[in-house]
């Protein structure tokens, strides 16, 4: 009998003891902070110094395809002595630990949910800076893709209705409520949410595919074809107006040829993809910004599908409508 009992009692423990580690998640407190903003934690001294330098350059590494230089992430130092609080909850945090061995950390949920930490130790200053540099896109991209889930999980809170994109192209994607379709043909989509100073804008449709072929030219073949799609579709607003001398005006987007484009390779929804990104314009218009392409090679249905996101925000930064257009993006599921 004793023993039935201490047995018991054991397996009590054993339950409890479980419950409590499960739910110390649960307890956290949300995480806040702005969009592509980082604290850091490190003393006056180190921030003033190498260190500080180097993580601002890391942090602070322009981004690609905008129409000025704007940043990856807004930064904010915080010393160690005064990191506790509210200021604990921030998103995603970057501490440096001096006077320990070398190395990197990453950990989830430390303070907060969601939450990334990245820890960066070193014995002298030199070895914090080697571990810094050695790691930076390491620590560029394990922010960067914690941001990306954070818009997502944000757009999710208010998702779109609409049918007609999943019945005509076959796909899925998440976008917020707020984005209203501006165009609609049987393989084509222009969906477009308003902003304080313009608007942000997705174009979806799918190419035989024959119409991408991975070659030296593959970029050429991407522009010709957004040019092309842009021509069709993304007319401006003088388009068919006349001039004082009679001639009718054509204004459509195109991409901008004064502008390389960035081009890699990734992957959406387990399938391979092809990125550009570089700025647009309307030719016979005074509208310009940004965008990010990605084609989808979709294999078992024979076909690419493009899904781009661009902006048209004059004279405010723009890294935080990319960021919520890739997020969009990357939300694509293709049936």
């Amino acid at each position: 009998m004793r023993q039935i009992i201490f047995s018991a009692m054991a397996l009590i423990l054993l339950v409890s003891c479980g419950n409590e580690k499960k739910n110390d998640q649960s307890l956290l407190p949300d995480s806040s902070g702005n969009m592509s903003h980082v604290s850091v934690v490190l003393g006056n001294d180190l921030w003033d110094g190498g260190v500080g330098e180097t993580i601002r350059n890391i942090l602070g590494t322009p981004i690609y395809g905008l129409p000025q230089d704007e940043p990856m992430f807004s930064v904010s130092q915080i010393p160690a002595s005064v990191f506790s609080g509210f200021v604990t909850k921030n998103r995603t945090i970057l501490k440096i630990a001096p006077n320990k061995e070398a190395g990197i950390e990453i950990t989830d949920n430390v303070y907060a949910k969601p939450q990334k930490v990245i820890t960066v130790s070193g014995k002298t200053r030199e070895e914090i800076i080697s571990t810094l540099n050695e790691n930076a896109d390491k620590i560029i991209e394990t922010f960067r893709n914690t941001e990306l889930s954070e818009r997502m999980r944000q757009m999710s809170k208010s998702h779109h209705t609409y049918t007609a994109i999943e019945e005509k192209l076959g796909l899925t994607i998440d976008f917020p409520s707020v984005y209203i379709i501006a165009k609609e043909s049987d393989n084509f989509f222009w969906v477009r949410k308003e902003i304080t100073t313009g608007t942000n804008n997705l174009m979806i449709y799918s190419l035989p595919y024959d119409a991408i072929k991975r070659n030296d030219s593959v970029v050429n073949q991407i522009i010709k074809v957004r040019d092309s799609v842009g021509k069709l579709y993304i007319r401006g607003r003088q388009d068919g107006d006349l001039t004082a001398s009679g001639d009718k005006i054509e204004s459509y987007m195109v991409t901008e040829n004064a502008y390389t484009p960035f081009y890699g390779e990734t992957i959406v929804d387990n399938k391979p993809a092809l990125e550009t990104k570089g700025l647009w314009d309307l030719k016979g218009d005074f509208m310009g910004g940004p965008f990010i392409s990605y084609v989808i090679e979709d294999e078992i249905n024979k076909r690419w599908v493009v899904v781009e996101g661009f902006a048209f925000a004059p004279s405010v930064e723009k890294r935080n409508y990319m960021l919520e257009l890739e997020a969009i993006i990357r939300s694509v599921k293709i049936k």
